[in-house]
This record gives structure tokens, sequence and C-alpha cells, in this order.
């Protein structure tokens, strides 16, 4: 028998195996033993040490594993985290909550053989990826997908991210750069002033090539979703930065924030991770302060500001689903755009039924409607070519 310094090498070894879905079968039934036969529960901080917290878990209950995930996901239980951590909070919440809801939840997913198998037909599926489409400022078009290099003088890309010159030369005309993200696709670009944009699937962004240095510096989200790391304004002459959308219009000095903006949704979601904002919308101005988020209704052009699970909102940017109490029609309008799919609820008697979970991105949509499935939330689901039928 092993003794417990093996053990615990052989746990973090299959966890780290779990988190990169490399797991045999025999590897995930071995994981989750591991769960049930542990001991305590315990809050997790970071996800440092969240290996050796993991050893104090016991029974994973609906209960307990929904309130572990809340801990780890909530922001007001936290102190102020660092700027590149909230991934370590992904790994944690990942672990638990594939095991809590794809095994531990309700049925017993791998080790029920009377489970009803999905039908799946002519399945052509693919997950999302990196990709996008790049309009220069002579109209030409340049497509920037994984493997393929792109070179100007002023901008390069590698197919993953496209990175701008810096350039603190001022212009007489500043001419602008357009990058849209299809279904299916996620791109990150850093401009010219050194904000860092994260953009999701079906998103377009226009911004110039170059800022002049010492003056507003302007962009604008015409639609989709997208995560700012703002450059300050102290580095750039005092400059503001400001994002345009629809009806709205986004004033920070340096911050981090995310948009939701998509053309097929009556709301746009303004959410603040930290700094400070000030949303403008016609003549009124709203300050945001971090965890804040301002919803605008654009049929009404009314606003609701509420604090909020800022990780759920931004996890898409980490390659991570955070569904807490979600409705399952606004599931299935994140996945549609994300597998580039068409998703129907046959009974929409169950559109409004709520899922808990964390669920990687790099999934196969197989994997996570079953999921969804063994939670009780959909009966069945049949996928044929990119149409997705939910029962």
């Amino acid at each position: 028998m092993e003794d417990n310094m093996e053990d615990n090498i052989k746990i973090k070894e299959l966890l780290l195996k779990f988190l990169k879905d490399d797991c045999s079968q025999i590897e995930i039934d071995s994981v989750v033993s591991y769960f049930q036969a542990a001991k305590k529960t315990k809050d997790f901080p970071t996800v440092e040490n969240v290996f050796e917290l993991f050893y104090e878990i016991s029974k994973v209950d609906e209960a307990t594993s929904n309130q572990i995930i809340k801990n780890i996901l909530s922001d007001s239980k936290r102190g102020k985290r660092s700027k590149h951590s909230i991934w370590k909070y992904a790994a944690a919440a990942v672990v638990i909550g594939i095991l809590s809801t794809s095994y531990l939840l309700r049925d017993n997913l791998f080790n029920n053989p009377q489970e009803e198998i999905p039908i799946i037909v002519n399945n052509t599926i693919q997950t999302g990826t990196d990709k996008a489409i790049l309009t220069l400022e002579d109209g030409s078009i340049v497509e920037l997908q994984k493997g393929k290099n792109f070179k100007t003088t002023n901008v390069e890309s590698n197919g993953e991210e496209i990175i701008y010159a810096s350039s603190k030369r001022n212009t007489k005309e500043i001419v602008h750069n357009y990058l849209t993200i299809p279904r299916g696709g996620q791109f990150f670009i850093e401009l010219s002033d050194g904000t860092k944009v994260w953009l999701n699937s079906e998103t377009q962004l226009k911004y110039p090539v170059a800022f002049n240095h010492g003056k507003t510096r302007q962009v604008e989200l015409i639609y989709g979703e997208a995560y700012f790391d703002v450059s300050p304004s102290t580095e750039h002459g005092g400059a503001k930065f400001k994002v345009f959308n629809k009806s709205q219009e986004i004033e920070v000095l340096g911050t981090e924030f995310n948009i939701k903006a998509y053309k097929d949704e009556t709301n746009i979601y303004t959410t603040l991770v930290e700094g400070k904002v000030d949303v403008s919308i016609d003549n009124r101005k709203q300050s945001l302060i971090p965890t804040q988020q301002l919803n605008l209704n654009l049929n009404t052009n009314t606003t609701i500001v509420k604090k909020i699970d800022v990780y759920g909102e931004i996890s898409w940017k980490e390659g991570v689903f955070s569904f807490e109490n979600k409705p399952l029609k606004d599931m299935m309008k994140v996945l549609s755009r994300w597998y580039d799919v068409d998703i129907i609820i046959k009974n929409k008697l169950i559109e409004n039924e709520e899922f808990v979970g964390v669920l990687r991105k790099n999934q196969s949509l197989e994997k996570i409607l079953i999921s969804i499935k063994n939670s009780g939330v959909i009966k069945n689901f049949e996928i044929a070519d990119k149409k997705v039928v939910l029962e």
C-alpha cells in the first residue's frame, strides 16, 4: 500500500490531468473516489494549495459543492486579487464544478451503465478556437488563425493574438482598423497604447492604429463582448480612455472592465473589475466601483446597477464557462456562439430551468451537454450537423 506522500503525489498528478481533460475512465473514477473518501470541508482561498485542501473534502453533496463553488467565485469573500491571478480561481472551480455537476450532483454519470445515451447524428461541431478577421485601413481583409503569421510595419500577429507597435508620435489623421471575431472564435489584441483587450465570439472592435499622445484615446465596441485592461492615463500624457458602444459611452483612467453588447440581446452589461469607470447614457452619468454591473435595457432606456459575482461574468476569457443559476435559454446563447451552432429548446417549459456549474471551454459540446443533462435540467439532446435540439 502506498504511503500518504505517494498518494498525495498521485492525486495531484491526476487532478492536473483532469484539468487538461486527459484522464482515462479509470483515472476519473480514482479522482472521484478520492473526493468521496476525504474528510472535512474548508474554504478555498487560492489554487496554490487547492490540491492540499482537496484532501479535506468529504462527501460532496449538492449543497456542499455549490457552496464551495460559490466561495471560490465570490469576490466579496476575498481580498483584492492580483491582476493575473483570476485563472487560479478558475482552475479550482473547474475541478470542483465538473466533479459536482457531472458526477456527484444528481445522477452518477460514470457509474450508471443504464444512463440513456444522447442521440448524436453526423456530428461535425468543432470547439471554438483563436481566429479573427482583420480589416485594415485601406479596406483589405486578413484572416488570422492559429499557425498563420501576419506582419506589417506597425502590427504583428502569430494567429492567436495581434499586437500593435507602440507609438507616441502624433498624426494629423487617425486611421482605424477593425477586428471581427466570428462565431466559434476568440482573440486577444494589444493596442498601440498598451491596452489589452480580450474579444469573445461574435464580436467586432473598431480602434485606431495609433493614438495621439496626450489626447483622449477612443475605441468602439460595435457589438459583442470584450474585456479591457486599460493602460493608465499617466503613461499617455494624462489622456483618458473611452469605449463607445450603441447607446453608451464609458470613460476610464486606467482599469479593468467587461462589456457585453450582443446584437441579438436587448441589454448591455458593463461590469467593473478594478478601478473606476463613468458610464454615460444620453445626459445621464453613472459611476461604477469594483464588482458593480450596470445593466442598460435598450428597449426602455433604463438602467440598473447592482453588485454581482464578477468571476461569473469574466470567466469566458480564462477558458471557462461559469454558470451560476443561469436560465437554460441564456446558457444556450453562450454555447451557440462558442460552438457556432443553432440550438433549439424543444420543450419551452424548461427554458428558464437553472443550472449551477463550471465547465471548460475546451470540452466538446457533447460533454458540456451531458453535464447539463446529468444535472437534470434537460432530459435528452440530439446533435445533427450544426443543429442541436434539447428536450
